[in-house]
């Protein structure tokens, strides 16, 4: 853990593609280690490979290595899928009580896009983590519900995501005009999510994205 804090500080400071300066006190003051601990942390990065060290005098000067970038690649994908691994985690919250309106009007669509009858109306989730719903949806292909007019008016087209919440399967639905922001994820199901998994508003859920 120590050497990974300690390579990627020196990735921060500039150390990718060019030798840089540095100095023992100011490293371990960045790390939270002692002098000594960094010496023999860097010792330990170079015989590994991760990092070129040379010193000269009292200066030494370091450059992160194609090995170690190639870690840090693969440090960089590996905590992507866990951080964005295609799930959100969120806290009940009530809609505005348009939800079972619009549903209404797409609960044939819905039905032929999705394979599933909608109850009439969304959980709406407040985006715990990650920052927003787009962040977890991001690598996902949208299933696109088409829009149509009735009445007089123009329901535009419909993103929707197939999810899991607790082995119910169910879809974030995003209109193309919509008044939530993007850390409110609105969900249909073929049943009352509330009601079968007993959630009120301020329950925390991890909604599973389907790719």
């Amino acid at each position: 853990m120590e050497e990974l804090r300690l390579i990627i500080t020196l990735a921060k400071r500039g150390a990718v593609g060019e030798r840089i300066k540095v100095t023992l006190r100011d490293l371990s003051r960045e790390v939270g280690s002692s002098p000594q601990s960094v010496m023999r942390r860097l010792n330990s990065l170079e015989k590994e490979g991760y990092i070129i060290k040379e010193t000269l005098g009292k200066r030494t000067f370091v450059e992160i290595s194609p090995n170690g970038l190639q870690f840090l690649e693969s440090i960089f994908e590996d905590i992507g899928k866990i951080l964005y691994g295609n799930y959100i985690l969120g806290e009940v919250v009530s809609g505005v009580g348009e939800g079972r309106y619009y549903v209404e009007q797409y609960k044939d669509r819905i039905k032929e896009y999705l394979g599933f009858e909608p109850y009439p109306g969304t959980l709406n989730i407040l985006v715990v983590f990650p920052k927003t719903i787009y962040d977890a949806l991001y690598n996902v292909e949208p299933i696109i519900i088409p829009g149509f007019s009735k009445g007089g008016r123009t329901f535009g087209d419909v993103k929707a995501y197939k999810v899991m919440i607790n082995g119910i399967s169910g879809a974030i639905v995003v209109p193309s005009r919509t008044i939530h922001p993007p850390r409110v994820a609105e969900i249909i199901a073929p049943i009352c999510l509330r009601e079968k998994l007993n959630l009120k508003d301020g329950s925390r859920v991890k909604v599973e994205v389907i790719k």
